[in-house]
């Protein structure tokens, strides 16, 4: 069996830079030693670029960091509010290296057993994680709090510079990180952990959602952690070439991943990844896509060049009806309908339905 561990092991490699792909719009061949191109005919060919994907990604990121993650990340509750269907506790975990996470945990009432889980990742906002608890200035991102009302356990963690961690920016930079970016992700990592621990939580079912900021790291986070069962990302992404005209600044300030401006020139052609094989690297797992007709952040048909490109890698797994996207007729949102849709999705995965039906 594949573990998270050899996964990450693979994609570090032995400190060989790893191969640049060009064109990142065919991603079914793998660069040997040689630099020859070798075709991906298999999922087991797959494995030799996806290893390479998550080598590039850390040229951008920096490196996952390798701390012990043995034991879950210790917690304490700050704050307990009762809701009709739900229990919202307020908690600080630790995410070393880097300093703490507070977030909102979700605990459902009158459920048995087992819960499946999410980890609700929100948009770009100084509320941080009370967005997604229905507490922001906009409709359509309290996803969080809607999971917890259908008996899913959350877990909605601030992202570093937002909430209650205003100041997570400066501790990253100085604990040693390349990218905010990179503490995201691990600070993810970590509430995966603290969610398998929690007696509530079936830790076989466990998926990550996420508008914006939280729909592009919903995939970064997916791409690192194969424990995430389900993916859903909401207005997140767009091939880099296609992204506001191919002007990459909106990636390079410090709270995303400043060497795209200070070692590839904020140039798409140079960058060491793209979005067509991110997705790639989530296959076989289901992934939900919401992408708007009108998304100003996300063009629409960088979208469709990554699926297209993703599909292939899917079909090669024998699961193209896990690679689900949804067009509304609307702006940079995540409207009811397709919201409704996405948990339908997830309620498939988590054993409600068979894919098909």
């Amino acid at each position: 069996m594949i573990t998270l561990f050899m996964i990450l092991a693979a994609a570090m490699g032995t400190g060989t830079p790893p191969p640049f792909y060009a064109d990142k719009g065919d991603i079914l061949y793998w660069l040997d030693g040689a630099g020859q191109k070798r075709p991906v005919q298999s999922a087991e060919d797959w494995a030799c670029r996806r290893a390479h994907i998550l080598q590039n990604m850390q040229q951008v990121m920096g490196p996952l960091p390798t701390a012990d993650r043995a034991t879950p990340p210790s917690y304490e509750a700050l704050e307990e509010k009762e809701f009709p269907s739900y229990t919202r506790k307020t908690i600080r975990y630790q995410a070393d290296p880097g300093g703490p996470v507070h977030a909102f945990l979700f605990l459902p009432k009158n459920t048995e057993g087992k819960r499946p889980a999410m980890l609700c990742l929100h948009p770009t906002s100084s509320l941080g994680k009370r967005i997604v608890a229905g507490e922001g200035e906009k409709p359509n991102r309290n996803y969080a709090m809607e999971l917890a009302e259908r008996g899913y356990v959350a877990l909605a963690p601030d992202y570093p510079g937002f909430g209650d961690d205003t100041d997570a920016r400066e501790i990253l930079y100085n604990a040693g990180y390349t990218s905010c970016t990179m503490k995201g992700i691990w600070n993810h990592l970590r509430g995966v952990d603290l969610l398998q621990s929690l007696p509530e939580v079936d830790p076989e079912r466990i998926g990550c959602i996420g508008h914006s900021l939280g729909g592009h790291n919903t995939l970064f986070t997916g791409v690192f952690d194969p424990r995430l069962r389900v993916l859903i990302t909401s207005c997140g992404f767009t091939t880099f070439p296609k992204y506001m005209k191919g002007d990459l600044t909106g990636w390079t300030h410090d709270g995303y991943m400043p060497r795209i401006a200070d070692v590839y020139g904020k140039d798409p052609a140079k960058m060491p990844f793209d979005f067509t094989e991110i997705l790639g690297a989530l296959a076989p797992r289901p992934v939900f896509i919401n992408a708007p007709l009108h998304d100003d952040n996300f063009e629409v048909s960088g979208v469709r060049d990554a699926v297209d490109a993703a599909r292939k890698v899917y079909a090669l797994h024998g699961a193209e009806e896990r690679l689900r996207v949804v067009h509304p007729d609307a702006e940079h949102d995540f409207p009811e309908e397709a919201r409704q849709e996405a948990y339908a999705f997830l309620d498939k995965v988590f054993g409600k339905e068979p894919f098909g039906n």
